[in-house]
């Protein structure tokens, strides 16, 4: 290799190094009011829908890339969607803002902390993320998959999450818990939609 090679290999790796190294990390706020979270939980003979709100949170960005995150859930917010019923609407909505269930009074919030992120180098603004979700003070790890990207000045993010509610310590109608329970069993997956926009 000449000595003019050898000076352009330098120049480039110099420049690469120059660019990790000043890689723009920032902060961004999320928009409450355009993000939401939808639940769904299913029993055998039926299911129950609806949506809880998201109190604050931030999305961490590297050269507007995601690389981590965390925000806080308003348990108290819990609406059910499907049941027209003003009054099981309600009575449904007690129940699981009871102990049998989130236990909101004594846990009002919720907290999701991204711990790991995958970027997706084949498909573009999917992700593979990891994140410490705690729900009534306890903290369990979960993986999923979720799509991240820039729509003009905002960032938008989309996730689908099953959980095992029973990690949680929600065993309330569980069979995996309660004998005997038959077709007034309650399924232990819960299924989340979280759409997310920034400020």
């Amino acid at each position: 290799m000449n000595t003019k090679s050898i000076i352009s290999s330098l120049i480039v790796l110099l420049l690469a190094m120059s660019n990790s190294l000043f890689a723009q990390t920032t902060t961004s706020k999320i928009n409450t009011t355009k993000s939401s979270i939808g639940w769904v939980g299913k029993k055998i003979l039926g299911q129950h829908n609806g949506k809880v709100k998201i109190q604050d949170g931030s999305f961490i960005l590297k050269n507007n890339v995601l690389v981590g995150g965390e925000f806080t859930i308003d348990m108290k917010s819990i609406t059910c969607d499907d049941l027209t019923d003003a009054d099981y609407n309600k009575k449904l909505i007690g129940h699981l803002n009871s102990t049998d269930f989130f236990n909101v009074e004594g846990f009002p919030t919720a907290n999701l902390k991204i711990t790991k992120v995958l970027k997706n180098t084949k498909i573009a603004n999917t992700y593979n993320l990891t994140a410490d979700l705690t729900v009534k003070g306890i903290t369990n790890s979960i993986t999923f998959p979720a799509t991240f990207k820039k729509v003009g000045n905002v960032f938008e993010g989309n996730a689908k999450i099953t959980l095992d509610r029973t990690k949680w310590d929600i065993k309330y109608g569980s069979s995996s818990f309660f004998e005997g329970l038959g077709d007034k069993a309650i399924k232990n997956e819960i299924e989340l939609n979280v759409n997310i926009a920034s400020n």
